[in-house]
């Protein structure tokens, strides 16, 4: 009972009350042990290690205790390596007012210890790994599908390979003109009309994949004349099952089909098309696919994956930079975008970047980095950024691009009139035209005035042979080294043109007449000033009184 004048009550309670409960404490413990012995539940063993009697307890005990030391400096070393690898990006960053000289090294410091974590992994990408699974799936097939991209179909087909299959006399060759829906109509009909003259060509569009590992194509129930979904649409695959199935018909026997092209040209994606399902890696790095992988469509029909050509470094190069399996870290953005920017149509790459008019390179990827909002430390405009960001979209599948077809048709000198007799035997020609023409009414591509007209430098050599790898790099450096001895006596010329050029008023919109001043900003303004002090240096004698606007 609670007393009046404290504030918590007593604990204290009469004995009996207090034995009784301690009773049924006992009684409820005891309940509890018989019910866990009738289970048979006991204490879980500690374990008793290696026992004193087994031979070799000392040398089992040391491995141990060595394996784990050896794990612990594994992660210790990765650790280390990674906080290097980000101070080294930090320090390219944030000092953007490094010369050129100073950043070389750093760069291949940078690259070498990517290779090195790389090869420690076990993760080697070498090129004669890849030139070896190259011949084993051209080795292995009956019917070679070479992948084009339909933005550049000429840039996309390789001579040394194409050669190489021709020669061996037993195998056909075929081409795909994959992303097709980044072309204008007219332009894959030209492109179609030219490359079937040569070789049986099908006109193709890959669903692209989906994030989780599994059927590409799922049956939702919706409304009626409701539009599918764009990674569910595939168009082309009807008419390369039928072309592959009365090929295989005529031989009477099961067949092999390799699928070969250079990096990002869809090969794998072609492969989950045709099976509606996820077998191979896709991705917008280039690369991916290391080696040949086998897939069956059916029991007749069996499909090789292999991985993309190598790129001669003797390429021009656009060539390089729109088909060379590297990653954007180690080879210079700058550079391949610049080169990419020079193929390209000028008028069209301003409308399609909403930029004002450039003159060189560095002065659209400022103006790029501005109108995307991408700024370093100091509110200095990231032009690496902007440039890996224009190459990115130029070698990924979203950027509508289109390359003329050449005036005259002219076949390659490994081509005659035989081979190419001999390609188009025992395949149903009538019936692929007929399922090429279904497939471009279905297929929605952009208008010709949306897309940007790219100039094509051609066919795109490779290597096949593993002894050509050792050949060509040292040339690479001699021409290099070459380039540089030259460059170096012109540099003051080339600074003269440049002050001429820029003295001598505005842009070629100038000449009609319109304001540009209006139309740029005071931080455009800023930044163009910017753009002369990094490429006139430190020319005194340049005078800076006039505008420039």
């Amino acid at each position: 009972m609670k007393r009046p004048k404290l504030k918590k009550a007593s604990k204290r309670m009469t004995c009996h009350k207090r034995y009784k409960i301690q009773k049924k404490v006992r009684e409820h413990h005891r309940k509890l042990r018989k019910e866990a012995k009738k289970r048979g539940h006991k204490k879980p063993r500690k374990d008793p290690g290696v026992p004193n009697s087994a031979p070799f307890k000392e040398a089992l005990l040391r491995e141990a205790e060595l394996r784990k030391q050896r794990l612990e400096e594994l992660k210790q070393q990765q650790k280390l390596d990674r906080q290097k690898e980000l101070e080294k990006k930090r320090k390219l960053e944030t000092n953007p007012d490094i010369k050129p000289s100073d950043v070389e090294p750093m760069e291949k410091a940078f690259a070498l210890c990517k290779t090195e974590n790389k090869a420690k992994s076990g993760k080697q990408n070498s090129k004669k790994l890849y030139c070896q699974e190259l011949k084993k799936v051209i080795e292995a097939s009956d019917v070679v599908l070479e992948v084009l991209d339909a933005r550049d179909p000429l840039g996309c087909r390789c001579p040394q390979v194409e050669e190489a299959i021709v020669q061996s006399g037993q195998k056909k060759l075929v081409l795909i003109l994959n992303k097709s829906d980044l072309v204008p109509k007219e332009n894959l009909e030209s492109w179609l009309n030219y490359l079937k003259k040569e070789l049986p060509t099908v006109v193709f569009r890959a669903s692209t994949k989906p994030k989780d590992k599994g059927k590409i194509t799922k049956r939702v129930k919706a409304k009626k004349n409701a539009a599918p979904f764009r990674s569910e649409v595939c168009f082309g695959k009807e008419g390369l099952w039928k072309l592959l199935g009365g090929f295989q018909e005529t031989c009477g026997k099961a067949i092999q089909v390799g699928v070969i092209g250079f990096p990002n040209v869809g090969k794998s994606s072609i492969i989950n098309s045709l099976k509606q399902e996820q077998m191979c890696n896709v991705g917008v790095s280039m690369g991916l696919t290391r080696s040949m992988q086998v897939v069956p469509l059916d029991k007749q029909i069996t499909i090789i994956d292999s991985p993309s050509f190598i790129v001669s470094p003797l390429n021009s190069s656009s060539a390089l930079a729109l088909r060379s399996p590297a990653s954007i870290e180690v080879v210079k953005p700058m550079e391949a975008a610049s080169a990419i920017l020079a193929q390209a149509d000028a008028r069209q790459v301003v409308l399609k970047y909403t930029v004002p008019g450039y003159r060189n390179s560095l002065e659209f990827f400022t103006m790029l980095a501005q109108r995307r909002g991408m700024h370093q430390k100091g509110g200095i405009p990231n032009v690496e950024g902007a440039a890996k960001l224009l190459w990115s979209e130029w070698t990924g599948a979203s950027l509508a691009y289109y390359c003329r077809t050449p005036t005259s048709w002219t076949p390659p000198p490994y081509f005659n009139e035989s081979t190419v007799v001999d390609m188009k035997r025992d395949f149903n020609l009538e019936e692929l035209e007929k399922n090429n023409a279904q497939s471009m009414k279905a297929i929605k591509g952009p208008h010709l005035a949306n897309s940007i007209l790219f100039q094509s430098s051609g066919l795109t050599n490779g290597i096949i042979e593993e002894k050509d790898i050792h050949e060509e790099l040292p040339k690479r450096k001699e021409r290099k080294q070459e380039e540089k001895e030259d460059d170096k006596g012109s540099d003051q010329e080339i600074i003269d043109e440049e002050v001429d050029e820029k003295s001598s008023g505005m842009f070629a919109a100038e000449e009609t007449g319109e304001a540009l001043s209006e139309e740029f900003t005071a931080g455009e303004q800023s930044t163009r000033s910017f753009i002369l002090d990094k490429m006139i240096e430190e020319d005194d004698a340049y005078d800076f009184s006039t505008d420039y606007v």
